[in-house]
Order: C-alpha cells, then structure tokens, then sequence
C-alpha cells in the first residue's frame, strides 16, 4: 500500500533541503541559492547546487538529484519508504498505518529480524560442542574471546538444516530463509542450509542492522568463504565489512584489506579504521561510502600479484572518490594478519606510517617490468612512466613525480619533463577532439545524461520539459492545458511527469519535485531534477504554456504524417514487387 500523498506533501514542508544538506555538505550561499561540493562523487570546485524555494538540489557534475527524499535515498543507499522513515523522525512525524499487507519496509523489517536471529544462533553454536571445532580455528588465528564477541563471530553446524529448524521454531518460514539468503533450494525443490561447517562472520551496515553473513569453511571444501547472495537488505557492492565500527575511529585514515581476518586481526591490535570488501573487487559505492567517514586511505592488500592488481584498480576508484590513497608494501609476510603475528603491533604502526603515496607506488610497479640495465627498455620505462605521470592534476605534481622518475631511470629531470610534456600535450589533443565532436552535434547534447533514457523527438521534448518546469512553479497552470496529456508527449518519461503534476495540482497537492520521488527510480529522477534546474521565466507563463502545447501538438502531427507516409510507400513498393513477381510469372 502507499503512503498516503498528503503525509509526504507535509513531510516535504516540514524538511528544509537546505539544513537536511547542511548536515553532510558544506554548503555556501550564492544568491538565493546554496552550493557545495557533492557527497556523491568527488570534486574540487563546486557543482551542488541546493534551491530552497523549489525544495531540490541537483549536481551539474555526476547529474544526480532529486528532492529531500532522494537525498537521504541516496546518501544512506536506502529504499523509498525507508528514507521517508528516516525524515519522519527527524520531523518529528508519526508514520502512517499502512493496512496489514506487507510492503517493501515490512519485508526489509521481517529480513533484518531473520538475520539478527540467525547471528545470535551461529554465535551460540560457536560457544556449543557443534562450535568446537570453529572454536579452536579462530584461537589458532589468535582472536581472543573478547575480540569474537566484539565482532559477533559464529559457526554453522556441520548439518544440511540446523539453522532452518532453528529459525522455523522461532516462527520463520523457508520462504523467508531464502529470501534472507539463509537456505539454497536445489532443483529437486528439496531446501537446506546456504552456510554449513563455516566460522561465520556476520556483515552489520553503518545503522548496525545485521544485513549478510560471510563463512569460511574448515575442511577442503570449495568455496573457501562463501558469502550472502544479494538480497532487498545486502548488496556487495554497497557495503564494507566492519565500518559499522570503523566509522567512529579517531584515526583519520581508513586501512583496506582483502578480508574479514586481516580486518579482524587490525583492529584486535588497535587499528580501528580497518575494513574490507565483501568478496567483490571495490566499487565506486565503496569509494563513495568510504569517502563519507575518512579523508584518507590506505590500502593494505596482499604482496602477491592478485593484491597488487586489486591495489591497482582501486586507487582510481578511491581518488575518484576524493580520498588521499597511499599504498603498504609489506616484506617478510602476505598480508597484514601474519605481520603483525611475526613483527608486533609497533612495526605495523610504522610501517602505516611509512606507507608509500599511490603515484610513487604506481612508477614502482611500472619499474618491475623492465631492466633499467639496458638502454632500450629504459627509453620504455621512461615513456610510460610519462603517460602515467601526465594524467596528474597538478604541474607541481608532474615536476615532482617527474623528477623520481628521472632518478630511477637514470635520465635528467629535464629529459622527462620533455617527455611528460609531450603526454600532456597528447592528452590535451584528444580531450579538444572529444570536445570539438560533441560541440559539432549540439542534438546530442539536448539528450538525457542517463544512458537508458533517450529523447526521440528533440524539439517537442524542450516543449514538453518546459511545461514540467511551468507546472512546478505554478500549479494553477493545470487549468489551461487544453485538454493536453502525458500520451501526446514524444517522451514517454516526460508524460508520466506531466500526468503526475496535472493530477496533483488538481487535487490541491504539491507539484515539487521532491513529491515525485516516490514514483520514479533514481536515474529517472536524476533528469527530472536537470529538467527543473534549467531556468524558466514565470513572466507570461499562459501564453508560454499555449506555445508549449502548441508545439508538442504539431511535431505529434508531422510525425503522424511521416509515418504514414512512410506506410502509404511500403505499402506501394510492395505492390510493385508482386505485380513484377506476376510479369516475370507469366512470362
């Protein structure tokens, strides 16, 4: 059932977008507007631009935006009604009763329940004779019994159905256990236990809410961790293991590992900022969440090649992110846990210290495919050392990154400037063709940013924004659109927008944008909201509305007329071709 649309119409009024932003973005005031530099992705020069009178921000850089709702959608990765919870509380508003049919909330309420129960009993398993065995793994590793409880670390039975007998007499169905990621059903329909034989380590969001579990195995079995499937409350690619604690470290930097034992290991020898993927290579939503909570980052993978290709793919992703990323280079152990065993706590803390920045880190791993002993392939490293070094923001960078690629070559700083300016030059051509080619179809630029929107008629669809953004401002408006609706637009989006608005304004509702969010996805309401940024004069709006109408009204009847004509000539050729196929025929 939805929520009613006047509770959202009030929740709307009683959220400033200003002070909601404020809480997680530098805002300055600019006008009679706000700008600030985007939570969503990273940048240097602001382009969030907050517009209190229309309730709505909108990032001219990454494209997102939306209303006070997407805002919190998308800042906490929460769906709808769950973000609207979020800014009920905070406006001190009771959420509606919604009737006894379960909604998406009730369904995600009813998953966090199943696995708070599920944590408990792996934890209870591992304290139990079934544990023993899982018990002595994690004492082996060196976790003390203080460090298990902190993490809420368990076991699942050597059993096909010890957890879905657990569950199912505490009233859980194994419909639910499956969707909770819990029990596999095989193609027998026979359902049995996802995590069997495995010390379990619970995967708990940023709200403390338990979300997925990860289980390492304790014999020869593959796969040796196995994790949560992707289900309505846990996506990989948008959480990170143990930052529900490392949230709240003083220490101002966040150390990445390659799993849930180095993370454990860390912070039982006091690092409290480590975290870890959740058996997927980082994400961009990783960089992003990271990029809430730290400054800098630290990545701390293992020394052996798969580490080092990892730490490679994820320095962009963090900088992109807008962390400083620096890199540890271990020697005399594969990765962090087994350091620390061997050289102590105080070593590991130098080290971190010690800790090399990512670009210095890059040349290095550029120096070990050549020997720098022959002529030849130092002309080669050179050369890459120089297109790597030229995609540096900075001419200060470029010179200073310059100069030690120039020492590990053996060459003059001079001779690499020469060849980081000829990169730089190269790169600087390419970015002007780009830009030539997009400044030679301007059609092109007129479409949505969103790769799965596409307008097919550009001249109505400017119309058809226009109208959207007159209805926004003013929804009295709504009487003068001749009978106009959403099925005569060119775009189908833009329709069920301007369906939506007339309705609302009819009946007295608010026609912001923000009271959309609850019908459109994010990527949809991401060019809503670039449709209502674009100025629009309220000056002579009738007549500007009858121009509007007008023109959608005569591109749908020249379209018409194209397709008819364009019928009308099949249908004539086709004719033709049976009548020469008769000819031929006879003779």
């Amino acid at each position: 059932m939805p929520l009613p649309e006047r509770f959202l119409d009030e929740l709307i009024a009683r959220t400033d977008i200003v002070d909601l932003v404020s809480e997680s973005v530098h805002l300055t005031k600019k006008g009679n507007s706000w700008w600030g530099c985007c939570p969503f992705h990273s940048e240097k020069t602001p382009s969030f631009h907050v517009v209190p009178d229309r309730q709505m921000y909108k990032c001219f850089g990454c494209g997102k935006g939306g209303g006070a709702i997407n805002f919190v959608m998308e800042l906490e990765n929460l769906p709808f009604k769950d973000a609207v919870a979020v800014l009920a509380q905070r406006a001190g508003m009771e959420m509606p009763e919604l009737g006894a049919s379960p909604g998406a909330r009730e369904r995600r309420e009813k998953l966090l329940t199943i696995n708070r129960q599920a944590a408990r009993a792996f934890y209870c398993w591992l304290n139990a004779p079934e544990g023993a065995e899982g018990l002595g793994y994690l004492q082996r590793r060196g976790l003390s019994r203080r460090t298990l409880t902190n993490f809420g670390l368990g076991f699942a039975p050597n059993s096909w159905d010890a957890l879905i007998k657990e569950l199912s007499a505490q009233g859980f169905d194994k419909r639910d256990l499956l969707d909770a990621g819990l029990a596999v059903s095989n193609k027998d329909g026979r359902i049995y236990d996802r995590f069997r034989n495995r010390v379990m380590f619970p995967i708990i969001d940023v709200r403390g809410n338990v979300i997925g579990f990860g289980g390492r195995v304790m014999d020869d079995s593959t796969p040796k961790y196995l994790n949560s499937p992707d289900t309505p409350v846990y996506n990989k690619s948008r959480n990170v293991f143990a930052l529900n604690v490392a949230k709240s470290s003083k220490a101002g930097r966040v150390i990445l590992t390659e799993g849930y034992m180095d993370t454990i290991s860390l912070h039982q020898a006091g690092f409290d900022s480590a975290v870890a993927s959740l058996g997927t290579a980082l994400t961009e939503e990783h960089g992003q969440l990271l990029a809430k909570y730290f400054k800098e980052a630290v990545i701390s993978y293992d020394g052996d090649g798969a580490g080092v290709k990892a730490a490679q793919r994820a320095i962009p992703i963090l900088e992109k992110a807008g962390l400083k990323v620096r890199v540890l280079q271990m020697k005399g152990a594969k990765d962090p846990d087994e350091f620390i065993k061997t050289y102590g706590r105080d070593a590991f803390a130098k080290l971190l210290d010690q800790s090399e920045n990512q670009v210095d880190y890059r040349l290095a791993q550029v120096q070990k495919k050549y020997d720098l002993s022959d002529d030849t392939q130092r002309v080669a490293f050179s050369q890459e050392a120089a297109q790597l070094i030229s995609g540096l923001h900075s001419a200060a960078e470029r010179e200073v990154y310059g100069g030690h690629a120039a020492q590990t070559a053996g060459i003059t700083s001079e001779a690499m400037k020469l060849e980081v300016d000829r990169a730089f030059k190269a790169r600087l051509r390419k970015a002007r063709k780009r830009q030539e080619r997009r400044e030679l179809a301007p059609a092109s630029q007129l479409q949505p940013k969103a790769r799965g929107l596409r307008y097919e008629n550009i001249r109505s669809a400017l119309a058809e924004e226009g109208l959207l953004r007159l209805l926004m401002l003013d929804p009295s408006l709504a009487g003068r659109l001749d009978g106009l609706t959403g099925a005569e637009f060119s775009s189908p989006l833009l329709g069920r927008a301007f369906d939506l608005l007339r309705r609302r304004a009819e009946e007295g509702l608010s026609t912001q944008l923000a009271a959309l969010a609850g019908d459109f996805d994010r990527e949809e309401m991401d060019h809503l909201a670039q449709v209502a940024a674009q100025p629009q004069a309220a000056a002579n709006s009738q007549r500007a509305v009858a121009d509007y109408i007008s023109l959608i009204r005569g591109e749908r009847l020249r379209r018409g007329g194209e397709v008819q004509g364009d019928a009308l000539l099949l249908a004539m050729q086709k004719k033709y071709q049976k009548k020469k196929a008769y000819m031929e025929e006879k003779k």
